[in-house]
């Protein structure tokens, strides 16, 4: 898949990594205040709990974040998507 770096659709200051299928990049800066928040349920607090660069990497594992902090609930789905992303992401890191 093709990859393009675009501003920032908030603040268009900075520069994201994206896809023709993103319409609206944002980068890491300006939706870290969204993913600031409590997370009770241990479960969940042990998923969300990865290192803040793959946060930076991928907007897809911000948005299902903020989303668990704005719903208090993911489905099934939603959980294995954000895990399989994650352990993609640390296998391209150790490729590098």
């Amino acid at each position: 898949m093709v990859k393009y770096k675009q501003l920032c659709f908030r603040c268009k200051k900075k520069y994201v990594l994206t896809t023709p299928r993103n319409r609206f990049p944002i980068c890491y800066d300006c939706q870290k205040p969204e993913m600031e928040g409590k997370i009770e349920d241990a479960a969940m607090k042990k998923m969300f709990n990865i290192p803040d660069e793959l946060y930076q990497k991928s907007m897809f594992l911000r948005d299902i974040k903020i989303k668990y902090l704005k719903f208090k609930a993911l489905s099934d789905k939603q959980i294995e998507a954000f895990k399989n992303a994650v352990v993609k992401l640390k296998e391209e890191e150790q490729d590098e």
